[in-house]
């Protein structure tokens, strides 16, 4: 089966060194005289860029700390002909009903180019900004029930038929709206703790998670899809990884190196004590990547004590919020790695670099080529 590539777009800015996600990034946006805010120009450049190199879409975040992915979204789709755009978005902040008529509009307006990415939230702090207030496993409880509404409405509008919903967090009567030719956007969600894997297993089409070493992803695959099977369902599976991908192997990790050189201890403290407040499973499993290195000890010239597997690289975690690791190496060695990763069962590979521009470019024209040559790659381009 062929393999899904897709990048993502840095709608919380951009710079050539780490740029955190999350509240790390109000911290950090600024450092270094590089950063390069998140205009629309910009993000242009970069979705065309991808589009050009074949990736099949493009990953837009969502969060207080960066623009809405959906008017960015919309804004640059109108700039491109055939990339998709993976929208995130959180489910407890916005109907069923809402999302699904903009879901709708938004596959009128680009022809079908609309995937979804359904958010549930780890950060209490974050989740009280907007007013929510349920636990962790109060919120993937509503995120299952979203999934079915959101699901339910667009389906309905096929039949012309009026939906009605009754759960514990939605209760929709009569739910109707406009028909449409395009197809209901596919469901994207992440993440790792059993509430979440459960409501992936019943409802979502393709489980996300973060990148972690083959022996590590493996049995978490493995309990997915047995999930799944249970329900009578079948998932597709996707990762996400940083990557930094060179002519040569001395060249990538000479360029991991380089991005260490303003990650100083104090800054590795203050995010790694933002990211403690996590209740996100997945966050948790990053920052554990981290255990046994020590502020201190973290220099440029020992960047590959982060080495925690063979070509993957648990720098970015020092600093920074989500995917903390990358796929690090020369172009084949890196295309070997998604290969390996595509041999567990993993259709989707949302990767990312910093500069988001040059990087895509570095991937595209390198691994990606790789990758595309030896027929495993689904491209935009076809």
């Amino acid at each position: 089966m062929s393999l899904h590539l897709h990048w993502y777009l840095p709608t919380n800015g951009d710079s050539r060194e780490i740029v955190g996600a999350g509240d790390d990034s109000q911290h950090i946006a600024g450092i270094g005289q590089d950063y390069r805010a998140a205009t629309l120009d910009y993000l242009i450049d970069i979705a065309r860029s991808a589009e050009r190199l074949g990736f099949e879409g493009v990953l837009t975040p969502t969060g207080s700390w960066c623009e809405d992915a959906w008017l960015s979204t919309m804004a640059i789709s109108q700039h491109t002909e055939r990339l998709k755009f993976i929208v995130a978005f959180r489910p407890g902040f916005i109907s069923p009903t809402l999302a699904a008529h903009q879901a709708a509009t938004f596959q009128r307006l680009t022809q079908g180019r609309l995937l979804i990415n359904v958010v549930t939230g780890g950060d209490p702090v974050e989740q009280r900004r907007y007013g929510d207030r349920l636990n962790h496993d109060q919120r993937y409880a509503r995120s299952g029930e979203f999934i079915a509404a959101f699901k339910g409405v667009s389906a309905a509008r096929a039949n012309g038929q009026p939906f009605d919903f009754q759960g514990e967090h939605y209760q929709l009567d009569q739910a109707t709206l406009l028909p449409s030719p395009w197809a209901v956007p596919p469901v994207f969600f992440g993440g790792a703790s059993a509430a979440a894997q459960q409501v992936a297993a019943t409802h979502a089409d393709t489980w996300l998670t973060w990148g972690e070493p083959l022996d590590q992803v493996a049995p978490r695959l493995a309990e997915v899809r047995a999930a799944a099977a249970v329900q009578g369902r079948t998932l597709s599976l996707g990762i996400r990884f940083h990557v930094i991908s060179r002519d040569s192997e001395e060249d990538a990790w000479r360029e991991a190196a380089r991005l260490l050189q303003n990650v100083t201890p104090q800054r590795i403290h203050s995010a790694q004590t933002l990211l403690s407040r996590t209740e996100s499973v997945g966050q948790q499993r990053m920052i554990a990547l981290l255990n046994t290195i020590q502020a201190e000890q973290v220099t440029p010239e020992n960047v590959r004590a982060l080495e925690i597997a063979p070509h993957i690289w648990s720098g970015y975690g020092l600093v920074r919020g989500g995917v903390g690791t990358a796929l690090v190496g020369s172009h084949q060695q890196v295309a070997d790695q998604i290969k390996a990763y595509h041999a567990l069962g993993i259709d989707h590979f949302i990767l990312s670099g910093q500069p988001h521009l040059e990087e895509a470019w570095w991937f595209g024209e390198g691994a990606g080529a790789i990758l595309r040559r030896e027929g495993f790659v689904v491209s935009s381009t076809s």
